[in-house]
């Protein structure tokens, strides 16, 4: 009898309608298109703007209802809906919960994840056991930030990076071997200094002080996140071909986390990957934190074979980082 394992069999996605450019960002910090481009391969990201929606489950359920429409799954039949984020719409409330009843998935019990950039990649862990349990049939899996809620855009180290977007994907048993093949996921606690909201949790609450001092906003130490990103995602990717025994000819596709177009390349070059085979979008979108990876395969879907050997990887603060092989299971 073959091993159930956990194979996605649906992407869904949605972006916001609003472009912030390059070119807009030089009128409001002090940058250039050339700056940006240069050090980040960004171009371009997605804003969520009040009159179209608000919160990260707007944006979740678009992704999710864009999943149902193309697989033309009953919603009912979902057991469980996941939301990989670090912009919930609110601090108890679970932001999954509210998806799950908006799109119907009512038979569905529901939860938030937390890994910061690294949460849609832990998602797909936590996915991929659930089926393998045997328990769940039908799991969506979202990956959704509304970073500009959490950006301060006088700040030009961090506004230039993030937009907002949400992808969505259904896990399901297969017992041909496809799906999630290996994993290898790490933390280190020593990097939570370097990219963190210092304020509006229980260390630090929300206080006339904390908003004066715009402590609300995410802080980023570039350099150091940088030089922790480029090693730790390339180390994780290569192990994951060497304990699989995969070489750079049978990895098809690098689905990497759109920090940085530095990082993707260093990564991709540690693996011998051509860069045909790596999945980038950062010049659109920029870095949508949880939403990246399910961002990715919705804009390749048309070019994925089934069978092909996907490398996940992704790295967050934390800090949190990792990679997950996984074989794709439909064409």
């Amino acid at each position: 009898m073959n091993k159930t394992t956990a194979a996605i069999t649906a992407v869904g996605a949605y972006v916001p309608k609003f472009v912030l450019t390059n070119k807009l960002l030089e009128t409001m910090v002090e940058t250039t298109d050339e700056w940006i481009t240069t050090r980040t391969g960004i171009k371009e990201r997605r804003i969520l703007k009040k009159e179209e929606g608000e919160g990260t489950s707007y944006l979740g359920i678009k992704a999710a209802e864009n999943l149902i429409e193309k697989s033309g799954i009953d919603p009912a039949e979902i057991d469980m809906v996941i939301l990989a984020s670090a912009t919930p719409d609110m601090p108890v409330a679970a932001t999954a919960s509210y998806i799950a009843a908006e799109i119907g998935a009512v038979n569905a019990f529901s939860y938030d994840l937390q890994a910061a950039c690294s949460s849609f990649l832990y998602g797909m862990s936590t996915a991929s056991s659930y089926i393998e349990s045997g328990r769940y049939k039908k799991i969506l899996l979202i990956g959704a930030d509304k970073m500009s809620s959490i950006v301060d855009y006088t700040d030009r180290t961090t506004c230039i990076i993030f937009g907002d977007g949400a992808g969505a994907v259904l896990f399901e048993p297969n017992d041909e071997g496809l799906g999630v093949q290996d994993e290898y996921l790490r933390t280190d606690g020593g990097g939570r200094q370097f990219l963190k909201i210092d304020a509006g949790g229980s260390l630090l609450p929300a206080s006339e002080e904390t908003v004066k001092n715009k402590q609300h906003y995410v802080f980023q130490d570039g350099k150091s996140v940088f030089k922790f990103a480029v090693s730790n995602m390339a180390d994780v990717s290569v192990l994951m071909m060497e304990r699989n025994n995969l070489t750079y000819d049978d990895v098809n596709w690098l689905v990497p986390h759109q920090a940085n177009m530095r990082i993707i390349n260093a990564t991709a070059n540690r693996m011998g990957i051509d860069e045909n085979k790596v999945m980038v979008n950062i010049d659109r979108y920029g870095n949508t934190t949880s939403a990246t990876l399910p961002l990715l395969l919705h804009d390749y879907e048309d070019k994925l074979k089934k069978g092909d050997d996907l490398i996940f990887a992704a790295f967050g603060g934390g800090f949190t980082w990792g990679a997950i092989y996984l074989k794709w299971a439909y064409n």
